[in-house]
């Protein structure tokens, strides 16, 4: 059973950092993508950053909304089985409930990371809080 475990969120003033973490489970860092989301009341949820690795295309991608770029920062440790989202200078903007999410169907490319539609796996989410 595929399982995404978010963590790490909280309260943190604006010019701070946070560290998300995603503990995945029952499946392989192999082919896959892993993305973070953010959704803020009232708004519809948007990819912030997606990590892609086509094993047989032998292609590794890494992508980020314009909002976050050089601020936010993807990694995985696949001996843990897991991906963390590294947030600096965070600003009140940012705040939101920010989910993993991991599709292992091969749907997601460069073309559609940012979309809810190309991950068929995701976390409960965790909540970022940015005061100004």
């Amino acid at each position: 059973e595929v399982q995404l475990q978010a963590s790490g969120g909280g309260l943190v003033q604006a010019g701070g950092s946070l560290r998300l973490s995603c503990a995945a489970s029952g499946f392989t860092f192999d082919d896959y993508a892993i993305a973070w989301f953010r959704q803020a009341p009232g708004k519809e949820r948007e990819g912030v950053s997606s990590h892609i690795r086509r094993r047989i295309l032998n292609e590794r991608d890494t992508f980020y909304a314009d909002s976050v770029k050089g601020r936010f920062t993807i990694s995985i440790d696949s001996a843990k089985n897991t991906v963390y989202l590294q947030m600096n200078d965070l600003k009140p903007e940012d705040s939101a409930v920010y989910y993993c999410a991991a599709d292992l169907r091969s749907a997601a490319y460069s073309s559609n990371w940012p979309y809810v539609f190309a991950y068929d796996y995701w976390g409960q989410g965790t909540l970022v809080t940015v005061s100004s």
